[in-house]
């Protein structure tokens, strides 16, 4: 069995006059990637492997999403072959996982973390928010043969701000 938790970064300041790559996160973005994170931290594999695009808005993300997790911010893994938005590209990444990993954890983007979802999911969405998070399970146990796989949660800062609502 094999398992990702793909998370699209959270939103991002489109208030800078940074390039794509160097964006940082708006203060919601950092907002939602705490709420999704103190929540995601429930259903974690206990033992996982994770990646993150080098975009400055992804590291960002994942290094919320690490303290918030109790997961060494040493072992997250920078990979430049994450910063895509295509979900072929990110296919070729994702099959490249070492199989001695049956839990993989990736931040990444928009197109391509849609497309992902869509393709290798038994659901579908129109898109997944930034900060979003769908853990995948593939009846594999090599990451090369994954295929659809069923998709056993997901995370949305919507959601759960609307569980927020109604418990108040």
């Amino acid at each position: 069995m094999k398992t990702i938790v793909l998370i699209r970064h959270a939103k991002s300041c489109w208030n800078t006059t940074s390039d794509d790559k160097t964006r940082p996160l708006s203060n919601k973005g950092v907002r939602d990637a705490h709420l999704v994170s103190q929540e995601l931290i429930r259903y974690l594999p206990s033992k996982y492997i994770v990646w993150s695009s080098e975009a400055k808005r992804a590291k960002e993300t994942a290094i919320i999403f690490g303290q918030n997790m109790e997961i060494n911010l040493d072992c997250i893994l920078y990979k430049k072959e994450l910063y895509v938005f295509e979900e072929q590209e990110l296919t070729k990444v994702i099959k490249k996982c070492k199989n001695e990993h049956d839990a993989l954890i990736l931040f990444g983007h928009n197109d391509a973390i849609t497309n992902f979802v869509n393709k290798f999911g038994n659901e579908t969405y129109d898109k997944v928010p930034t900060s979003g998070s769908v853990i995948i399970q593939f009846d594999t146990d090599n990451w090369e043969e994954i295929d659809v796989g069923e998709i056993v949660l997901t995370l949305f800062p919507r959601d759960l701000k609307s569980d927020e609502h109604k418990s108040a």
